[in-house]
């Protein structure tokens, strides 16, 4: 018997590879001869660039500068001339000092750099992960560290973050890096939220970096003025919100293209082709709930692996989709970790144990 482990991870709780090896241990205690294949895995966000490079891509590391300016060491991976870059290893929430907020001035320079060091290291075809990302810039931030210049009234340089930004009159492209047009961009994204609006960057995800109310009429104000001066052809193209409007800069300069995270990465880790002979896939998130349906890891992971027939069981922390739901129908089986354990508090610091159990469960099933 052969079974793919393949869980994202639960965000706050435990990483993909912690996961698949609790999962692992529950199938071995029931049927210690079966063969697991172990598959970390990342949707575009978090964790993305831990789960390809357990797939063979190379780790470089260099010092960035991080969302406040402050100097942080930051991670991309390679593999060949593909390179995957992950926002939050600069520009994340991960990185602010202190874990203390700052919306109106962090910045995405960091995500910048980790571009131009991809370029120095020959990469043709970079892939940008932006998840966890803890500013509202536009990426305008990333576009000042690869070469532009935005300038206010006077021609002074404007400061770094979202609010700077409407005080920008100018932009001076004649320094952008020229290496740019010879590299294909893919933006890994699983939202489709526009740049403006109340289901753009400003409304939907800088409150969850800090933002006030005011600061989002500010932020949005700013967002509307530098997208003004910086060509709106892209201000509505689906994704153009993701990252506090990095997802906006990738398109509208480096000319990137959109695709579904969680499909781009199955597709570097290979994960067709490691789905051969399998019985049972089992994957896993933290909270399977509506988010889950646009386009997440177990839903990527359940495409494929039902195309070829193989049935997909689902661990989760927390399920709020009903069962009637076609989705979630479309599984072998769904066990979330609170239906074990009724304590959240458990599930979330202790999850280990409960994976296990669960595993163990789904295992005995396979055997009865």
């Amino acid at each position: 018997m052969k079974i793919v482990i393949a869980p994202d991870s639960f965000k706050g709780s435990a990483t993909s590879s912690e996961i698949a090896t609790w999962i692992e241990a529950g199938i071995h205690s029931v049927i210690p001869e079966c063969e697991t294949v172990k598959i970390a895995i990342g949707d575009g966000g978090e964790g993305t660039l831990d789960a390809v490079l357990s797939a063979g891509f190379e780790s470089h590391q260099i010092d960035v500068r991080g969302p406040t300016s402050e100097i942080v060491q930051a991670k991309f991976g390679m593999r060949d001339t593909t390179a995957l870059i992950e926002l939050a290893q600069a520009s994340g929430l991960s990185q602010l000092p202190g874990k203390k907020f700052e919306p109106l001035t962090a910045s995405s320079f960091g995500t910048g750099e980790l571009i131009r060091a991809a370029f120095d290291k020959g990469a043709t075809r970079i892939i940008l992960a932006v998840g966890g990302s803890a500013c509202t810039d536009a990426g305008a931030g990333a576009l000042q560290a690869l070469g532009a210049r935005l300038l206010d009234g006077h021609g002074t340089e404007i400061a770094l973050g979202g609010a700077a930004l409407q005080h920008c009159q100018q932009m001076d492209l004649s320094g952008l890096d020229a290496r740019i047009s010879e590299v294909e961009f893919r933006l890994a994204i699983d939202v489709t939220n526009p740049l403006l609006g109340i289901e753009g960057a400003a409304h939907v995800f800088s409150p969850q970096k800090g933002a006030s109310s005011a600061q989002v009429v500010l932020l949005e104000s700013a967002l509307a003025h530098f997208s003004s001066l910086a060509g709106e052809a892209h201000i509505n193209t689906p994704g153009a919100g993701a990252a506090g409007g990095f997802g906006y800069m990738a398109l509208t300069f480096l000319h990137a293209i959109p695709q579904s995270g969680i499909e781009l990465i199955l597709d570097l880790l290979q994960f067709k082709e490691k789905l051969q002979g399998a019985d049972l896939v089992i994957t896993g998130e933290g909270r399977f709930d509506s988010q889950s349906l646009r386009g997440k890891a177990p839903l990527g992971i359940l495409e494929i692996a039902s195309a070829l027939s193989i049935p997909v069981a689902l661990i989760c922390g927390q399920i709020t989709l009903n069962d009637s739901n076609e989705i979630t129908q479309k599984f072998h089986s769904i066990s979330s970790l609170d239906s074990t354990e009724p304590d959240i508090q458990i599930c979330i610091s202790r999850p280990g144990p409960i994976i296990e159990k669960i595993a163990t469960s789904i295992a005995k099933g396979l055997t009865s």
